[in-house]
């Protein structure tokens, strides 16, 4: 009891000394790459994915959910965002058997090519000239973390995260600029910060009930420039159980499972939202999952397809998720690939 009360004392701690960190108004936070969310499984359920996260995916959910990694498992995603927006994101987790679990996590983000555009004399008052210099940028985004949990019991799991992350705005490292005095100087075109996620996994033991919250992206305000902006701080807490399957809520059943899964979600740049999702999966083969993304602007229904196979000791996955967004961005498509040992 004293180990899972040391575990549980951080996480708590920043619950109880941090609420201004969720006080921000909508748009006030910086490095939004780091609210777009890898892994087809769990954005076709809706984002409802802090429970049911495990393995090498669950570096991005919840790092309590590599507590669960039974030997090594490695997990792929490309991401085709909104406009150009491209992002990959590739994971890896090893068990340390009775010293817990270790993941690494790696995410790039191509925001694609921009056109560069001044707005000088002798053109700043005529606003038909847009001031194109013919030039073009490529703004990106990178981050990498290392995670590690351990399963205190055989129902509790707890785990912490150190990301890295870098974002740039402009090919150079510096631009000049001119500043509020008529001073021209130089500032940075980039920013980066380290972040910390924090993690909670609990089995009920009631059926296939489980409870878990995550904390994510808690950290120091990083600057662009001469401002300093928040990051986009979130906490999820989630329920999940199996309402048809072995141990089911409702119905009992060998080759069937169907898995209902709900998140509350608090960032620190909007009001609370919320994520349902259901996953129906046959023969521990197929499975099919449907989920909404509730009080957003733009995200709503999502939906998704997987498919595993075990060849002798190795497990393959193929995991595919659709969202829809508002009528003027289209939708968004991830493709995951997995590997366990």
């Amino acid at each position: 009891m004293k180990k899972i009360t040391l575990y549980i004392l951080p996480f708590l701690a920043v619950f109880l000394f941090s609420p201004t960190a969720f006080a921000q108004k909508v748009g006030s936070t910086s490095m939004q790459f780091l609210k777009v969310m890898p892994c087809a499984r769990a954005t076709g359920m809706g984002d409802a994915y802090s429970v049911l996260a495990s393995g090498a995916e669950a570096v991005f959910w919840n790092p309590a959910g590599l507590g669960y990694v039974q030997n090594e498992e490695f997990s792929m995603t490309y991401l085709k965002w909104i406009f150009d927006t491209q992002q990959g994101a590739l994971s890896f987790a090893s068990s340390l058997g009775s010293y817990g679990a270790v993941g690494l996590q790696l995410q790039y983000v191509d925001y694609g090519e921009i056109q560069e555009a001044l707005w000088t004399s002798p053109y700043k008052d005529d606003i038909n000239y847009p001031g194109l210099t013919g030039r073009t940028f490529r703004p990106y985004a990178y981050l990498v973390g290392l995670s590690y949990a351990d399963r205190l019991t055989d129902k509790f799991s707890t785990g912490l995260s150190v990301k890295y992350a870098h974002e740039s705005l402009y090919d150079g490292q510096t631009v000049s600029a001119v500043n509020n005095n008529g001073d021209t100087v130089n500032v940075n075109t980039w920013a980066n910060g380290l972040i910390f996620d924090f993690g909670l996994s609990y089995n009920t033991g009631f059926h296939t009930v489980r409870l878990a919250a995550s904390m994510q992206n808690f950290g120091a305000d990083v600057r662009y420039a001469s401002e300093t902006s928040p990051l986009p701080l979130s906490l999820r807490v989630g329920i999940a159980v199996d309402a048809i399957g072995n141990d089911a809520l409702l119905l009992p059943s060998e080759n069937n499972r169907l898995t209902i899964a709900f998140d509350l979600f608090q960032p620190n740049d909007y009001a609370q939202q919320a994520h349902l999702g259901m996953e129906y999966e046959y023969a521990n083969v197929l499975a099919l999952r449907v989920g909404y993304k509730f009080n957003y602007d733009a995200d709503g229904f999502t939906a998704g397809v997987g498919v595993q196979q075990t060849y002798s000791e190795m497990r393959l996955s193929f995991d595919y998720s659709y969202g829809a967004l508002s009528y003027n961005l289209g939708s968004v498509h991830r493709i995951s690939l997995g590997v366990a040992f």
